[in-house]
């Protein structure tokens, strides 16, 4: 019988369950969450962004995604506007204080990675990386005989 608790699958659990809890913990002085993190990142890194474009850079639900961006505009950090070609639609927007803020915040993802991956050389981490990548898109892509969807 193999062991499952030890297997590459239950370690990428392990470290996904780290990752969270140390990026909450980097956050948390500035009363941020991981998503709304993400959110500002993309918006610092490329600009105003549709909001409907975070359901799938984020793979979150609408609902979850309207309680953090509501947060993010009741903070001041992010603005929201209608999209000019559809008015139902919202651009999402850092504010002034929002381009502050951001210029402050550590960048949880590259302390992570210098803490776990310390030592490391690259030809292991691009496996690891390929590995998991490949993993990943097998199950996303997977469906059982008869539930194609």
């Amino acid at each position: 019988m193999s062991d499952n608790h030890n297997s590459a699958g239950a370690w990428a659990k392990k470290y996904h369950l780290a990752s969270r809890t140390m990026i909450e913990r980097i956050l948390r002085p500035y009363d941020l969450g991981s998503t709304q993190w993400y959110v500002l990142y993309q918006l610092a890194h490329q600009g105003p962004t549709p909001q409907r474009d975070f359901l799938a850079l984020l793979q979150i639900e609408k609902p979850t995604l309207s309680d953090v961006v509501s947060a993010l505009v009741r903070k001041g950090f992010v603005e929201q506007t209608p999209d000019p070609k559809d008015q139902r639609q919202r651009i999402l927007a850092l504010t002034e204080t929002g381009r502050g803020l951001w210029e402050t915040l550590p960048d949880p993802i590259a302390l992570i990675l210098s803490i776990a991956f310390d030592g490391v050389d690259s030809d292991t981490l691009d496996l690891v990386a390929t590995v998991l990548r490949n993993a990943t898109e097998r199950l996303n892509n997977y469906a059982p005989e008869g539930n194609e969807t």
